[in-house]
């Protein structure tokens, strides 16, 4: 697709923001580097902290005012968090497994969160350079490397055989609803991290099926680069997923789309009758 560069002055400075924290991470990921694990068995490493740094201090110089809610930091109690209508959402690091396995498919996530919705997002591969950028009203955008032109991105109507894009490292039983959903064969792409979504607004790929935990850090970025591409993130109800609406952090299951012109709530009550 055609066009010259997002307008948005914010989007760029968050892009940079992001490209910063890129670099922070591959000075660790081109070393040797231990692995630690949190409370809840998933693995941390030093680049996930040091991008962390990077991103906070980035974002306070930005907009001093707006909360902060990451993967790496503690998170606010409800009780305050309930209030806020306009805050920033991040994932430092996110697919720490495939930046263990040193596949490359990890991504830097920042996103910007207005009444429940994701209204900016960021999404940086920072092994192949390739940044995700969209803003509400203003589309996605893909810059293939730091410093390179902007390319207007957009999703495309259902393939057939439809591409579907799953989690390298977290496995679900997906494939009876998957057939329900399509009604014929289709091709899987495996893939880490949020550049799954990142496939579906440039056209890669036609959906992914999320059965399993997710937390609202993981997606917020990725869904904004899909909605403002032209597609959909919606709850097994038929939804858009929304966030900041309740104590717990994670999402329910979910599946992202490209073809928003297809009903797909129709198709999710007829895969899932009550």
């Amino acid at each position: 697709m055609s066009g010259s560069a997002p307008e948005s002055g914010l989007l760029a400075q968050v892009g940079a923001i992001a490209r910063e924290a890129g670099a922070a991470i591959l000075a660790i990921y081109r070393d040797e580097f231990t692995v630690e694990h949190k409370d809840d068995a998933s693995p941390l490493t030093a680049a996930d902290l040091a991008a962390q740094r990077v991103i906070a201090a980035g974002l306070a110089r930005i907009e001093p005012q707006l909360p902060l809610l990451s993967e790496e930091a503690r998170a606010a109690p409800w009780e305050q968090r309930s209030a806020w209508s306009r805050y920033w959402l991040v994932d430092p690091l996110d697919g720490t497994r495939e930046f263990v396995k040193r596949n490359g498919e990890f991504t830097v996530n920042i996103a910007l969160v207005d009444n429940h919705r994701p209204v900016l997002g960021v999404v940086l591969a920072p092994v192949t350079g390739e940044l995700y950028a969209a803003a509400d009203g203003q589309g996605a955008w893909l810059q293939q490397h730091a410093g390179g032109q902007w390319q207007q991105i957009g999703a495309r109507a259902l393939a057939a055989p439809a591409v579907v894009a799953g989690s390298r490292s977290h496995g679900s039983d997906s494939h009876g609803l998957l057939d329900a959903l399509l009604d014929e064969p289709y091709q899987p792409f495996p893939m880490g991290s949020s550049l799954k979504f990142c496939l579906i607004a440039r056209a890669v790929a036609d959906l992914y099926l999320r059965l399993g935990p997710t937390s609202e850090w993981d997606t917020a970025a990725a869904q904004c680069v899909l909605e403002q591409a032209g597609g959909a993130v919606l709850d097994l109800a038929g939804e858009p997923l929304r966030y900041n609406t309740q104590a717990s952090l994670l999402n329910p299951e979910f599946l992202a789309v490209g073809d928003a012109a297809v009903d797909w709530k129709a198709r999710l009550q007829r895969a899932r009758p009550a």
